[in-house]
């Protein structure tokens, strides 16, 4: 994943080589125009307005660190969802991976990794004022905005959800009482079609409506060859419907429904190219005829085995070297279709009752999404996801917050109260199922990468040569010495071989949530000039879990029992050398046979198996910011908050993996030794993420120059990660710890550090500043630049939960790294121009907008073949207005210079090859593993006709 591109080169060279290239490229879009059209041009009366604190406020005068986008912004940059927000907010990074139904949103490097529904969103969405249950449903149409504020750090003490990293609150356009009419069509490369129309006016002089509407068509971004289709299209449409109802002036309330259907295709993924995925050579062909029993295929012993053994079954080589090509490697039958509905409605009551001003917004919410996959995103059939109404995850959320805010002593004390109440009802279906070539694979990956590897022959049953069978001595010998039966183990092989279509029938997962809080936000005039802002929150959070288990996968049982008499094998004084090699060589193989087998907890000694779980927490947090204007165009704050986001449930049974554990070539337990399932449940659970934050910052605002400087540092104790290993998916809370570790949790180490309790603190660290600057020198041109350095890392020492526990080994990366998705430098910025043309009344359109990126890892687990060079995405839009913008046309690109990156690189599943002699890596810690990657969106580019009314 490499880049070429000079700003770059530029990016990751220094600080001032950003500020340089943004100074070039002229400024992000975040914090425009006022919400008046009337005077949007004109910079002297041009205000915004946001309501970040509660309260109408200029944003120049709000003591937090917030972007405001405005809805012509949103329009210039082509933002149809939170994705674009990309471009014109800098600490800001929405990404989208296995699934659109869990995007992810970061800020400052923060956010919630991976698609595990049962992790909440560090970064949560709020659509007017309604909390949504996870970001990614923000990656739906968002129809006609107002604005959008992007607020950084914790958030809490105002009202809805907390947040640990920040928060998205997106404003659509209310009924007008003035009757008018919008439409729009744009067509684009893609064969992409949008149309959007929206009409509003009065219906009494009390009562307004408004009608929002877009439907959706395009190809897919990529290509599946095998079964001629594309993926990763879109097919969706979106209606919103709303009545404001104002009988006085001091009673308005605003009625909001709405509806999303999505028929898609999503989400392939290509394999990393071959400077990551390395391969030597083909396969040996020794002359010898099959007759004898000598091998045809024999992998050379430096090849990867992995990569020989995709071959042989069908993977074209060309995959592992296609660099950004979008043509994928899909087994034959499997699709990625899925279907996605997220409708709802809510009620927002603002009443003045003249000392104080109540606000009462009532929503309920729900939203299923089901989606089938190929899983291995590759042409062998290992692993895929049905295409069934049974397969889904759901949302059923209701919702309410009380407000109530006014004034005291005089204007000194500006207060508001008020309470929040979620009820979260999830539930995830899933069938995820061994491929039509599992077996075969999972033989072929034993016999090719081991002992056996000369008898490698992935046409024939076991991936072995056919003169081998039961009770062939040849084979027998491996593990023949001191009662281990070779018979066995070849009967296992023998049984793995048939593993094809089985795993989860129908696994269920439910989750009944409860959360409410009180809360309350102050801010004391002490002088003039001089505020201080208090905030305090209690936050009470109960989670109820169940799930029932079905799997038809009784070959991981069988497997189990014929080889573990073989593990258990003890070393006896006197056993001869050859005799202990057999032995060690039958343990590995035994393992490794239990390790494929019940690959990813496939087994079906989980088949019927009911279990259940609960947990409660409470927590205080809080706000205090100190603000000072010396001046009134100047105000300068400092700040401290401490943040919050609910512990919860793995909802992917990993944790409750067969509890076979093979050490020195030993099995330590069975599952059944362990108590089952429901002994097991407590290690699904995960600890509650807090967040301690300072800021310091300063705004200047005066006629058509604006500028904000935020420094700040957020230490976060119980970091929720989500990492998929290559085979399961691993939820665990990341701690630091004070003691030195002496390097015994990271590198190649197997194991990770623990320490005392007393030792353990916070695990991850952001801090940096934020420059954000804006210029209108002139009222029909505009431009802004933003800068964002934020040193997002691990700590030094890292151990897992607050008890001072080893992290997985998988992690082993992780201490003293940026965290992934997290670059250090990000600069934003946009020009606007829109010249008179002529005296007719017509106007011209110039926007540009542009992010550079420094480098960063797209993995969780920071393996360095995942990682992405900076680069710099621009997007443009040119076109003539009519008078008064009664019409328009706009040509438009976005990714202008088709940059082509990864959003995620991850782990293949169930590719990883062997590591053993004489294969050497010391620079990748992933050894044979191959890896895959998300890539995001290549050039687009079209035509768009708007008219109004």
């Amino acid at each position: 994943m490499k880049s070429s591109l000079p700003a770059a080169r530029l990016l990751r060279s220094s600080a001032l080589g950003v500020s340089l290239a943004v100074v070039a490229v002229s400024a992000p879009a975040f914090a425009q125009d006022a919400a008046d059209p009337a005077t949007a041009d004109d910079s002297a009366n041009s205000e915004i307005v946001v309501t970040a604190q509660g309260r109408a406020q200029r944003l120049a005068d709000v003591p937090v660190a917030i972007s405001a986008v405005s809805a012509e912004v949103l329009q210039n940059s082509g933002a149809n969802d939170i994705r674009q927000l990309n471009q014109v907010a800098p600490s800001l990074l929405v990404s989208s991976t296995g699934s659109e139904a869990n995007g992810s949103a970061r800020i400052r490097g923060i956010g919630t990794v991976g698609d595990n529904p049962g992790l909440e969103s560090s970064v949560p969405v709020f659509i007017d004022g309604v909390y949504r249950s996870r970001s990614g449903i923000g990656l739906n149409e968002l129809g006609e905005i107002d604005r959008v504020e992007v607020q950084r750090g914790p958030q809490g003490t105002l009202g809805g959800r907390n947040s640990s990293a920040g928060l998205i609150s997106i404003y659509s356009k209310k009924p007008d009482f003035t009757f008018g009419a919008t439409g729009e069509i744009t067509y684009g490369n893609y064969d992409y079609w949008r149309l959007g129309g929206s009409v509003t006016g009065p219906i009494t002089d009390t009562l307004a409506a408004r009608l929002d509407g877009i439907w959706v068509k395009r190809d897919g971004f990529l290509r599946d060859t095998t079964n001629n289709t594309d993926v990763n299209d879109r097919d969706r449409y979106f209606l919103r419907g709303q009545l404001l109802f104002e009988p006085t002036d001091a009673l308005s309330i605003r009625l909001i429904a709405d509806y999303t259907y999505r028929n898609e295709k999503c989400c392939g993924a290509i394999y990393v190219d071959n400077s990551v995925n390395p391969y030597v050579g083909n396969l040996n062909n020794p002359s010898t005829p099959l007759s004898t029993g000598a091998p045809t295929n024999l992998p050379q012993a430096d090849g990867n085995n992995i990569i020989n053994v995709l071959r042989d079954m069908g993977q074209p080589l060309a995959a592992f070297n296609q660099g950004y090509d979008r043509n994928l490697s899909v087994s034959a039958g499997r699709s990625y279709a899925g279907k996605t509905k997220d409708y709802g409605f809510s009620g927002q009551i603002d009443y003045d009752l003249g000392g104080a001003k109540l606000t009462s917004i009532t929503a309920y919410r729900e939203y299923r999404s089901g989606q089938a996959g190929d899983l291995d995103y590759g042409a062998v059939d290992i692993l895929y996801r049905a295409p069934s109404d049974d397969a889904y995850r759901q949302f059923h959320t209701f919702t309410q917050e009380l407000r109530l805010q006014g004034e005291a002593f005089d204007g000194k004390l500006d207060w508001l109260v008020g309470g929040f109440f979620a009820n979260e009802k999830l539930t995830v279906r899933d069938n995820l199922r061994f491929g039509s070539q599992y077996g075969r694979f999972a033989n072929c990956r034993i016999v090719s990468g081991g002992a056996l590897a000369g008898l490698y022959s992935p046409d024939n049953v076991g991936c072995v040569v056919p003169f081998v069978a039961p009770g062939v001595p040849g084979l027998a010998a491996i593990g023949g010495a001191a009662g281990a039966s070779g018979a066995d183990i070849v009967a296992a092989i023998t049984a793995l071989d048939g593993l094809n279509n089985l795993g989860s029938v129908d696994d269920q997962y439910r989750q009944n949530g409860t959360n409410w809080a009180l809360f309350t936000h102050n801010i004391i005039h002490i002088t003039d000039k001089l505020d201080l802002t208090l905030g305090l929150r209690y936050t009470h959070d109960k989670k109820k879990f169940s799930a029932n288990f079905n799997n038809d996968n009784t070959v991981c049982t069988t497997i189990q029992n014929l080889v573990y008499d073989d593990l258990v094998q003890q070393n006896q004084v006197g056993d001869s050398e050859a005799v202990l090699r057999q032995r060690a060589t039958a343990r590995t193989l035994a393992g490794g046979l239990i390790g494929l087998g019940c690959q990813g907890n496939a087994t079906a000694e989980l088949d019927g198996v009911s279990i259940k779980d609960q947990r409660k927490e409470h927590k205080f947090t809080g706000t205090a910011i100190l603000s000072y204007k010396p001046v009134d165009d100047l105000m300068v704050y400092a700040s401290f908050a401490r943040g919050y986001k609910a512990g919860g449930f793995n909802l992917d049974r990993s944790a409750l993996k067969n509890p076979i554990q093979i050490v020195n070539g030993i099995p330590t337990v069975t599952f059944a030794q362990a108590g089952g399932a429901q002994a097991l449940v407590g290690n699904l659970q995960f600890d509650p993420e807090l967040v301690t934050s300072y800021e310091l910052g300063a705004k200047y605002a005066t006629g058509p120059f604006t500028a904000g400087l935020t420094f700040f540092r957020s230490d976060f104790k119980n970091f929720q990660l989500n990492t998929f290993n290559g085979s399961v998916f691993l939820v665990q809370n990341v701690n630091g710890c004070t003691s030195d570790l002496s390097g015994a949790d990271r590198d190649t180490n197997s194991a990770t550090g623990a320490c005392a309790t007393d030792d353990v603190s916070w695990g991850v660290r952001t801090q940096g500043f934020e420059l954000e600057a804006s210029l209108v020198p002139a009222h029909n041109f505009r431009m802004s630049a933003g800068l964002t350095y934020a040193r997002t890392k691990y700590r030094a020492n890292l151990v897992g939960n607050s008890s001072g526990a080893p992290l997985d080994a998988a992690l082993r990366k992780l201490p003293g790294d940026n965290l992934s998705n997290a670059p250090e430098l990000v600069a934003t910025g946009s020009v606007t121009w829109t010249p008179e043309i002529g005296s007719s009344g017509l106007t011209g359109l110039v926007y540009l907008d542009g992010r550079l990126t420094s480098d960063y890892n797209t993995g969780s687990d920071l393996f360095p073949q995942k990682g992405q060079d900076g680069y710099a995405i621009f997007n443009a839009r040119v076109g003539v207005r009519g008078p008064d913008e009664k019409w328009a046309v706009e040509l438009w690109a976005q990714n202008i210079f088709n940059k082509q990156y990864a959003q995620v690189a991850f782990n293949s599943p169930f590719q990883a090859g062997t590591t053993a002699a004489p294969f050497t890596d010391p620079q990748y810690p992933g050894g044979r593993q191959i890896f895959s990657m998300f890539l995001a969106e290549p050039r687009t580019y079209g035509v768009t006709l708007r008219g109004k009314f």
